[in-house]
């Protein structure tokens, strides 16, 4: 998610800083925006001039205070713990701009979870993307009681500036896509379980039959079954309710580390069509 809100950031034109707390995975980060770019190029919806300006303003950073200097808009995209993400923002404060914006990209846990005691909570707020980011145009903004309305606006003009579309979410844990999306995924799993069709299928079914743009097993590799295993747990734990509630099939899969398309292999096997193309 991280790297696709980077590349976001720099087509719109801004100078955009990526940083991970694991180095190693900086330059991995660059070469799939570099293909993601030349992938629209190729596909005539880039023009190579966007593409270069885009990859001109793009830099990675090990240092995270480095990232962080001066900058007016930082965007935590860290896995869904809430003890890490607020350390991000107690340490990113020190260093940013004067008023600049701070945005979690969290799907589950509540923000004003993540703003609390946080000395500048009112301009703290939720920017929730969708993977793939350069594809999907919604982003959740997400507001809490402690927000100011000059945070919502600035954080709406992002969004604009971004080419995405908005909506405006109020702060509860899942917000509203994660909340309906989580339950699609985890009733497709069950599925699975039960033998009632095999993933391509049902995500077909959703594909063909809602005109949804990806199949919720499909889009669970995409982001991680791991993620998806926080995501559940969390929302069962706050929210109550079954339909929350993990199914085995995913704590196994997560158990054997079949965590989707990073570790190459899921609900489908990235590797074998990674072969077979």
């Amino acid at each position: 998610m991280g790297r696709g809100i980077a590349q976001a950031c720099a087509l719109a034109g801004w100078e955009t800083r990526l940083t991970d707390m694991r180095a190693e995975a900086l330059p991995s980060a660059l070469s799939a925006i570099g293909e993601t770019l030349e992938a629209g190029v190729t596909r005539k919806k880039l023009t190579p001039e966007a593409r270069d300006l885009a990859l001109s303003r793009l830099a990675a950073e090990r240092s995270f205070l480095a990232a962080c200097q001066g900058a007016d808009l930082i965007i935590e995209a860290v896995f869904e713990d809430l003890d890490i993400k607020r350390a991000v923002f107690r340490q990113a404060v020190e260093v940013a701009a004067p008023g600049a914006l701070f945005a979690t990209n969290t799907s589950s846990i509540a923000v004003s979870a993540i703003a609390r005691g946080f000395a500048h909570s009112p301009r703290l707020l939720g920017l929730h993307f969708f993977n793939p980011v350069h594809l999907m145009r919604l982003v959740e903004v997400v507001v809490h009681d402690g927000n100011d309305d000059c945070a919502r606006d600035d954080a709406l003009g992002v969004v604009a500036a971004l080419g995405k579309e908005p909506i405006v979410v109020k702060d509860s844990p899942g917000f509203a896509s994660s909340r309906l999306g989580v339950v699609l995924g985890l009733e497709a799993m069950r599925m699975v379980e039960q033998g009632v069709a095999s993933p391509a299928d049902i995500d077909r079914a959703m594909e063909l039959g809602y005109n949804h743009p990806m199949g919720p097993l499909r889009l669970t590799d995409l982001v991680g079954l791991d993620v998806r295993l926080r995501i559940a747990e969390y929302l069962h734990r706050e929210l109550g309710g079954s339909q929350y509630e993990p199914p085995a099939i995913l704590r196994r899969l997560v158990e054997e580390g079949k965590l989707g398309k990073k570790s190459g292999e899921g609900f489908y096997n990235w590797e074998l069509q990674q072969r077979e193309r």
